[in-house]
């Protein structure tokens, strides 16, 4: 059977990559251009900075990911991009620098659901890993538990209905004055404090649901620190952090075990920038082991935003038979499973 050589672009959010990838699994470049120095100054991404921060390294980064590669663009047989979710306009900049690639070299072309790329970064730490599986997707937009049945077939058991767990973690860091970006600060302090210092609430909702809520977690760390000031009382940072982030594995720990009881798995995985926090990882193997799961979860670098989940996706999608028309447009609000 002939490789097939994949390139993948990603400009979802604030890193600019692209990855070369061959038959979905092995990674011959990962290239990432992250702009958090740019955006820690403001406190979280500004979409028009990232959108103009884009356009200004797309072409480079592709080049470059071409190069570690030691590979030509006609060399490549499909080129894959994210098309949504995300911020519109980066998306926008991926997907017309992949959308000129393809027409120019006459390649195919796949455009790739953001989330179902953090799931197949899964793949390329995993060489035996196949479907069916549960994955909890976890990032700074995303809060999902999906049963992936098939290469391309998702179904969403739960989600958040506010706000993401990463979001959470980014808007008590700035809170607590740890600045942005949130997660690695907040897993950083939480080391160094006691996690059963405050009590923080965890929610269960009573209809059953797997779905997450932390809005009211996140009032309750703001309504915490409100008190202990008028108080005059000393704020730990660290008891702070600790016990916030034990409320947020707790629940995400529970849900995603319970899912993965009802669909009768053997693996469960983890996806997303919130994969790389170590209380969830640890937590997760814990209760894992105790039901009697494998927990899988890629490297740091393959949970954050990157192209070679993109070009993993891409690979599945097009050996599927499906490829994207070049009149494909960013969908920033696009729901998993859809096209």
């Amino acid at each position: 059977m002939k490789d097939i050589i994949v390139l993948g672009v990603e400009s979802s959010c604030d890193e600019t990559a692209a990855a070369v990838v061959r038959n979905g699994r092995e990674v011959l470049s990962n290239v990432i251009s992250s702009q958090i120095d740019i955006h820690q100054k403001f406190g979280g991404v500004v979409p028009e900075v990232a959108s103009r921060k884009h356009v200004e390294l797309v072409i480079p980064v592709i080049d470059q990911a071409l190069e570690e590669a030691r590979i030509k663009l006609e060399d490549v047989d499909v080129i894959g991009v994210t098309y949504g979710p995300g911020l519109v306009g980066a998306l926008l900049v991926g997907l017309s620098a992949a959308k000129a690639l393809a027409f120019a070299a006459n390649k195919p072309f796949v455009g790739v659901h953001h989330i179902e790329g953090h799931i197949a970064a899964n793949y390329l730490e995993y060489p035996d890993l196949e479907p069916p599986f549960v994955c909890l997707v976890a990032s700074g937009g995303h809060s999902h538990i999906v049963y992936v049945g098939d290469y391309n077939k998702f179904e969403i058991m739960g989600q958040t209905r506010d706000d993401a767990a990463g979001e959470a973690f980014d808007k008590v860091a700035r809170a607590i004055g740890l600045g942005y970006p949130g997660g690695p600060l907040i897993d950083k302090a939480a080391k160094s404090g006691n996690k059963n210092a405050i009590a923080f609430p965890r929610v269960l909702f009573e209809d059953g649901s797997l779905d997450f809520s932390f809005s009211g977690l996140k009032t309750a760390v703001l309504n915490y620190l409100n008190t202990a000031e008028q108080k005059g009382e000393k704020i730990i940072v660290e008891d702070v952090a600790a016990s916030f982030q034990q409320a947020v594995v707790d629940v995400l720990v529970r849900n995603v075990i319970e899912a993965g009881k009802q669909k009768g798995v053997k693996n469960i995985a983890l996806a997303g920038g919130v994969a790389a926090n170590s209380a969830l990882r640890s937590g997760l193997k814990a209760a894992a082991e105790e039901y009697g799961f494998s927990v899988r979860y890629p490297k740091p670098v393959l949970c954050t935003d990157n192209a070679a989940m993109i070009a993993c996706a891409a690979y599945y999608e097009y050996r599927s038979g499906s490829a994207s028309e070049l009149d494909l447009n960013a969908i920033p609000g696009l729901k998993l499973g859809e096209r």
